[in-house]
């Protein structure tokens, strides 16, 4: 069984303020690595929204205009006609809206995680500083 001296205050503080030091370290690096992977994933939602958006355009236009001409054919007056379809497009898009804005919303680029960690190493800290606390006491 291997005897091992009591830790001198410097001693203790020493290494204390180097695990800290390291902690932080970690943990800065754990909020940039998650904050890169939910900036990306947002960046490439954004893209893709718009790319497929300026698509869409055109061939939403001419399908409407397509709509248009047909309720025309079935003898509907053209300015009816294009309320129909203008409100039945505004209906749509509306609620396409709100459905892209709750899901931007839920996607808030916070770094959950990077929190969690940094609650469970207070923690952790709390519980090493009445352990120590603690088996100082007892030496004494």
């Amino acid at each position: 069984m291997a005897m091992t001296r009591p830790r001198s205050i410097p001693e203790i503080l020493t290494d204390a303020v180097n695990q800290f030091t390291m902690l932080v370290r970690k943990e800065t690096q754990l909020a940039r690595t998650e904050m890169s992977e939910k900036v990306t994933d947002l960046a490439v939602g954004i893209g893709l929204l718009v790319g497929g958006a300026i698509l869409l355009i055109p061939a939403l236009v001419i399908l409407l205009q397509a709509a248009v001409t047909a309720l025309v054919d079935a003898k509907i007056a053209m300015v009816w006609a294009t309320l129909i379809v203008g409100g039945t497009a505004l209906a749509i898009g509306v609620i396409l809206l709100a459905i892209g804005a709750l899901r931007l919303r839920a996607a808030r680029p916070v770094p959950s995680r990077t929190i969690e960690q940094l609650q469970h190493d207070a923690e952790m800290a709390k519980y090493q500083l009445r352990t120590d606390h603690g088996t100082t006491e007892r030496e004494a």
